[in-house]
């Protein structure tokens, strides 16, 4: 019997493409659109499951966010 497992994508343009990356196992993958690299990086995962014959489930990373100051582009800098 097969189970279904969730995992973690992250996913950032980068010029004109979409590059996702799966926060568990340090795959990565990109497509055109969010939709194709996120579809992508599911099949390499599931690949890479098969693959390296992988424990599942896999523990979940804590995410969270912070904050830092900074200027934006095209700001000038204060005086």
């Amino acid at each position: 019997m097969t189970e279904m497992f969730t995992f973690s994508a992250v996913v950032q343009k980068e010029n004109e493409r979409y590059v996702s990356s799966c926060l568990e196992l340090a795959i990565s993958s990109q497509g055109k659109t969010i939709e194709d690299a996120v579809s992508n990086l599911k099949e390499a995962v599931e690949l890479y499951i098969e693959k390296e014959d992988i424990t599942l489930p896999i523990k979940r990373p804590f995410v969270t966010t912070f904050k830092v100051t900074g200027k934006r582009p095209g700001e000038k800098k204060a005086q």
